[in-house]
């Protein structure tokens, strides 16, 4: 899809009615312990997300991290820039704020076009507040070292081939879940970041079909 097109497109939809929970359960792990769709606990902590978009010869990418392998939590998974807010700060502020740290992003370069849904995140007990943001030009970007172990750059019709979506059965704490993903460049996105990219996708207008093959590999 053409920069300007999915541009326009992002724009307008994010001043209606957001897709939200229906679209973030498409890509939800199952059953997702702990979250209930559209709402969450009182006592999360706020966190903010960039979604970033660019143009490349006219056609729309993204940016995303794969985090490294020692943190604490989420480690070696894909990502948004993005982390606390600290207090004092918009989530807009903090969300431009964890890019420029994670990934070098120049604030000034972002135009934010508005939020997708607020998705509660149980095992971190955050409430991470997504915000899409677009430059007109690849940016000069950076990983942070010791939290980006690389950078994800992916044409947004990559992103939104159906043919890269699929689930496995994970054994996690002696349960078994069924976990839908998206395979890209190598790394599997699944949990929250695959349930902001399935809002993501719909607004555009590119939902993630639920009936997705499971992976037998």
């Amino acid at each position: 899809m053409l920069f300007q097109e999915l541009e326009s497109i992002l724009h307008r939809r994010l001043g209606g009615p957001l897709p939200g929970a229906p679209a973030q359960r498409l890509l939800a792990p199952r059953p997702r312990s702990g979250w209930q769709p559209g709402r969450h606990p009182d006592d999360c902590r706020p966190g903010a997300g960039l979604l970033l978009l660019y143009a490349v010869d006219g056609q729309a990418h993204l940016v995303l991290t794969v985090r490294e392998a020692a943190l604490p939590q989420h480690a070696g998974q894909v990502s948004l820039p993005g982390g606390a807010v600290e207090q004092g700060e918009s989530i807009a502020e903090a969300a431009l704020r964890e890019a420029q740290e994670e990934i070098g992003i120049d604030p000034a370069a972002v135009r934010l076009l508005g939020g997708l849904s607020p998705l509660h995140i149980p095992v971190s007990r955050f409430l991470l507040h997504p915000l899409v943001g677009v430059c007109d030009s690849r940016p000069r970007l950076r990983p942070q070292r010791g939290e980006v172990a690389r950078i994800l750059e992916p044409p947004f019709a990559e992103l939104a081939d159906r043919r890269r979506l699929a689930l496995e059965k994970r054994l996690i704490k002696g349960r078994e879940y069924l976990i839908p993903y998206i395979r890209l460049r190598g790394e599997k996105i699944w949990g929250a970041t695959a349930m902001v990219l399935a809002e993501f996708l719909t607004l555009a207008g590119r939902a993630p079909e639920p009936g997705m093959p499971e992976d037998k590999a």
